[in-house]
C-alpha cells in the first residue's frame, strides 16, 4: 500500500472522535458538571432528545476512538524511533510527561474532564507492553475492557454527593466571577474528579491502547480493507449502536439505570462499529477533504482548542452562556467551534508542518535526542 495510504484510517478516526468528544464535553462545559450520571438534568423536550442522541451515538464510543488512536500512535512512535536509531524509553518518558504537563493545565485552567493526564498514567503502563504480540495484546485489551464494564458501571452510576456549598460555588464562579474564580472551581473540581477518572475510565482507556497498538502490529491499521474491520462494521455497527440509543432512551425516559448500564455495557461493541465504519470510509479522498484531514491530524491541538474556546464562550469572564442556553444550543455551539478550530488549523498546517500544541508536545517528547 503506498505511503500515501497509510495514515488515511488515522486521520479519519481523529476527526470523528474529535467531533464525538466534543458534543459529550459541552455538556459538562455549558450547564454544572456536579451531578450523577441517573441524575434528571432535562429540562425542556429538546433537551431531552439532545442528551438521547449524545448519550446514543457518542458517550463512552468516541472516548474509546481515540485511545484506540493513543495505541496506535505508540506503535507509530515505535517505527520513528527506530527508524531515527533514538532511544525510545526516553522518548516515550518525555511524551507522557508532556502529556501530563498539558493535561493539569487543561484540566485546571479549561475543563476538569481532561482526559491526558489519564492517557499519561495509563500510557506508561502501556510501555510495559510494547514488545507483547499481537494476539497478547488483543487478548489483555479485550479482557480490560470486559474489566471496565464490570467495575465502571456502578461507578459510574454511583449516585452523586455534593455539598450543597460546593453547587454554589460552581454557579457563583461560572455565572458571575472572573478567570480566577473559574480557575480555581475547576482546579478543585479537577482533583476531585482525576482519581475517579483514573478508575471509571482508566482501565478501558489502556484496553483500547492495546488494541491501537496490535493494530500498528498487526498492520490493519494500514489496510481499511482487512477483514477485520469488514466484521466489526457487519457484526458490531447496527447492533451496537441500535441497543445504545435503546439504552440511552430508557436512561433519559424511562428506567434509568438499567438503560445507563446498558449504554454504558454496549459502548465498547458499538466503538467497533465505528472502527469498521471508519475503514470503510477512509479509502479515498478529495482535495477538500485532504485539507480537512492535515488538520484534523492536530487532534491535540483541536482538542484544547475546545475546552479553550467553550470554556470561554460559557463562562462569565467571556460570553457569559453558562446554563442560559439550551443543550441543542450548546451542541450546536460546539460543532461550530470545532469547524472553526479545523478551517483555522486547515490554514495553519499550510505553512507549518505541526500545529501549535503538537509543536509543544513534540519539543517535550524529543528534548535532549540527536535532531534528524
Amino acid at each position: 500500500m503506498a505511503a500515501s495510504d497509510r495514515a488515511l484510517m488515522p486521520d479519519y478516526l481523529r476527526l470523528f472522535a474529535l467531533f464525538g468528544i466534543v458534543v459529550v464535553n459541552v455538556q459538562f462545559i455549558a450547564f454544572s458538571a456536579l451531578h450523577g450520571l441517573t441524575d434528571p438534568i432535562a429540562e425542556t423536550t429538546a433537551d431531552a432528545v439532545t442528551l438521547w442522541l449524545v448519550n446514543g451515538v457518542a458517550l463512552l464510543k468516541t472516548y474509546g476512538l481515540f485511545s484506540f488512536m493513543f495505541g496506535v500512535g505508540l506503535g507509530f512512535l515505535m517505527r520513528s524511533a527506530e527508524r531515527r536509531g533514538l532511544a525510545f524509553g526516553k522518548v516515550y518518558r518525555n511524551r507522557m510527561l508532556g502529556l501530563l504537563l498539558l493535561g493539569v493545565l487543561h484540566g485546571c485552567l479549561f475543563f476538569p474532564g481532561d482526559i491526558l493526564v489519564i492517557y499519561a498514567i495509563t500510557g506508561s503502563i502501556l510501555y510495559l507492553f510494547r514488545d507483547w504480540t499481537v494476539r497478547r495484546l488483543v487478548r489483555v485489551g479485550a479482557m480490560l475492557l470486559i474489566v471496565q464494564v464490570v467495575i465502571g458501571v456502578p461507578l459510574l452510576l454511583a449516585p452523586a454527593e455534593i455539598p450543597p456549598d460546593f453547587l454554589e460555588f460552581e454557579r457563583a464562579a461560572l455565572s458571575q466571577g472572573g478567570f480566577i474564580d473559574a480557575v480555581v472551581f475547576r482546579t478543585i473540581g479537577f482533583a476531585f474528579v482525576m482519581p475517579g477518572g483514573l478508575i471509571a475510565q482508566g482501565v478501558s482507556a489502556l484496553g483500547w491502547f492495546c488494541l491501537g497498538l496490535a493494530a500498528v502490529k498487526s498492520g490493519m491499521i494500514d489496510q481499511s480493507d482487512h477483514p477485520l474491520w469488514h466484521r466489526a462494521r457487519r457484526w458490531c455497527f447496527l447492533p451496537g449502536l441500535a441497543l445504545s440509543l435503546i439504552g440511552s432512551a430508557l436512561w433519559q425516559w424511562g428506567a434509568t439505570v438499567p438503560g445507563a448500564a446498558l449504554t454504558i455495557a454496549i459502548a465498547p461493541v458499538a466503538t467497533l462499529g465505528y472502527l469498521g465504519v471508519i475503514a470503510a470510509v477512509s479509502r479515498t479522498r478529495g482535495v477538500v477533504m485532504e485539507r480537512v484531514l492535515a488538520a484534523g491530524g492536530s487532534s491535540l491541538s483541536i482538542y484544547l482548542g475546545q475546552s479553550i474556546l467553550l470554556s470561554t464562550i460559557f463562562s462569565a469572564y467571556g460570553l457569559g452562556h453558562w446554563e442560559e442556553v439550551g443543550r441543542g444550543t450548546a451542541t450546536g455551539i460546539a460543532i461550530a467551534v470545532t469547524l472553526l478550530l479545523i478551517v483555522l488549523l486547515a490554514g495553519w498546517r499550510t505553512q507549518m508542518r505541526l500545529g501549535p500544541f503538537e509543536w509543544v508536545l513534540r519539543r517535550i517528547t524529543y528534548a535532549g535526542q540527536p535532531r534528524s
